[in-house]
């Protein structure tokens, strides 16, 4: 089967729309995000410290660069204290990235036209760590269900 790449790195415009880098401000419960890597990263700070809020607007590269300043034990959301990787987490960052979609239509289309690949996420590095938020195939899974869905509505 053919595959795309959901990369800020990827050769194809769809994958570039598709990745957690991407220029998709979107909000979630009241709160604005510029990126989903904003959201990935910003979360992993407590509500009361002043760098959650200033990661919320960061690009995708400078919020994936703040993770060196979190310990990944927690996220916090709406005033609760969340299991790093937990379930909870997992649908957290759901939630996100369906918020993404659903309030870029030009992100979601693009996800659309993928219809008949697979989604992979292959950003070159070294893998990943048990500190990663998203690990790729649950990534792949959440975008793989929300152009399913889309394309059947």
């Amino acid at each position: 089967m053919r595959c795309i790449n959901a990369c800020s790195r990827s050769d194809d415009p769809r994958g570039k729309a598709l990745s957690n880098f991407s220029a998709h401000s979107f909000e979630v419960d009241g709160v604005q995000f510029a990126t989903v890597e904003a959201f990935l990263q910003g979360i992993k700070f407590p509500e009361d410290d002043p760098r959650r809020a200033e990661v919320f607007a960061m690009s995708g590269y400078l919020a994936w660069k703040m993770r060196v300043h979190s310990k990944a034990e927690y996220v916090w959301w709406n005033g609760e204290r969340i299991v790093y990787n937990s379930k909870a987490h997992a649908a957290l960052l759901r939630r996100a990235i369906e918020a993404k979609f659903a309030q870029n239509p030009d992100a979601l289309e693009a996800l659309k036209n993928t219809k008949g690949l697979e989604i992979i996420h292959d950003t070159g590095g070294s893998g990943e760590s048990d500190k990663t938020s998203l690990r790729a195939v649950v990534f792949c899974q959440i975008l793989t269900d929300i152009r399913d869905r889309a394309l059947s509505e």
